[in-house]
């Protein structure tokens, strides 16, 4: 467990009569399984925490056993509460050292059980930054958070890669996401919601005026439902076979995007359905080579017969050589 995940569990506990693992694995954005093994640890490490079967029970921690949050000042506990993000993204954030403060007071009211074993920050260090990234540009985390908790509109000029120059939009901002490595600034622009990645922000103002977020409407809420969208929109989807040696790193490659047909898998091959936003994605499917094998549909064929003849012609031996 994260020291950052028992404190926002330690909160929830605290906070409630009774609360079920369900709305605890909703309220930390983790599995059941991980909600389970983490109040397994609490009972371990002696902390008197139930849990009563049926319709009017749930998880408690008996009174005067949980947390004693006067040790912290407000910043050190809004910090504290922001889950799952390692030390790099904390001190993009200029967070890390109100952070650590309110870890170390933690520790300090709740010592460590004299077991032998060597403290879990010692062993394990998180890196959430994907392998071989290059170095991002573009505003800070930290630049943009005064804006965002102000609750001001930001005017940005966007650099996407679909247009062929950065547009210049204004945009109302629910907050900051950090997810695979990226920093998103997620916002509504126009009553749309949209993710932008601070990377492709090129320039950037706030404006005098309040944001007009749709109502009822959270970070959580428009986050969780724009990275549903992505997993799942697709406006076309490949079906395929791709050699068993190609296999493993086509599911690192595609992620959810490809689903594997285990009813269809011979000797050399793994038959697979790959969803793709766009035609011009399935360029993707290049740099396998013969390793992969797209059947349909048809207009897919054509637009990688044509992406390939390009390439050879690129490449062709010139005719004085």
């Amino acid at each position: 467990m994260t020291p950052d995940r028992f404190f926002s569990l330690m909160l929830l506990l605290a906070s409630r009569n009774a609360v079920t693992t369900q709305e605890l694995a909703s309220a930390l954005g983790v599995s059941l399984r991980t909600v389970t093994r983490d109040l397994n640890w609490l009972r371990d490490a002696g902390l008197p925490v139930t849990a009563q079967r049926g319709r009017l029970g749930g998880v408690t921690m008996l009174p005067g056993s949980g947390l004693d949050l006067t040790r912290l000042t407000p910043g050190e506990r809004d910090h504290l509460s922001l889950t799952g993000l390692d030390e790099r993204q904390r001190a993009e954030l200029d967070a890390s050292v109100e952070s650590r403060r309110a870890l170390s007071k933690i520790a300090a009211a709740h010592p460590r059980r004299v077991d032998g074993l060597l403290p879990l920050t010692d062993v394990v260090h998180v890196d959430s930054r994907p392998w071989l990234r290059t170095r991002t540009s573009g505003p800070t985390p930290a630049s943009l958070i005064g804006p965002v908790r102000r609750g001001r509109r930001i005017r940005i000029e966007y650099d996407s890669p679909r247009e062929s120059c950065p547009r210049d939009l204004v945009v109302d901002p629910y907050g900051l996401l950090a997810k695979a490595g990226r920093w998103y600034l997620v916002a509504d622009c126009a009553r749309v919601p949209r993710m932008y990645r601070l990377d492709r922000i090129t320039t950037w103002k706030e404006v005098d005026r309040p944001r007009q977020i749709r109502e009822s409407q959270t970070l959580a809420t428009v986050a969780a439902a724009l990275l549903d969208q992505w997993e799942h929109q697709h406006a076309m989807e490949v079906s395929a076979t791709i050699d068993r040696t190609q296999i493993e790193r086509a599911q690192r490659i595609f992620g959810r995007r490809l689903v594997r047909d285990d009813h269809e898998e011979s000797a050399t091959g793994h038959k697979v359905t790959i969803r793709f936003p766009h035609l011009e994605d399935v360029r993707a499917l290049l740099p396998f080579g013969s390793a992969i094998t797209v059947h349909g549909p048809t207009e897919a064929r054509a637009h990688l017969h044509d992406l390939a003849t390009g390439l050879a012609h690129h490449y062709a031996p010139s005719p004085t050589s």
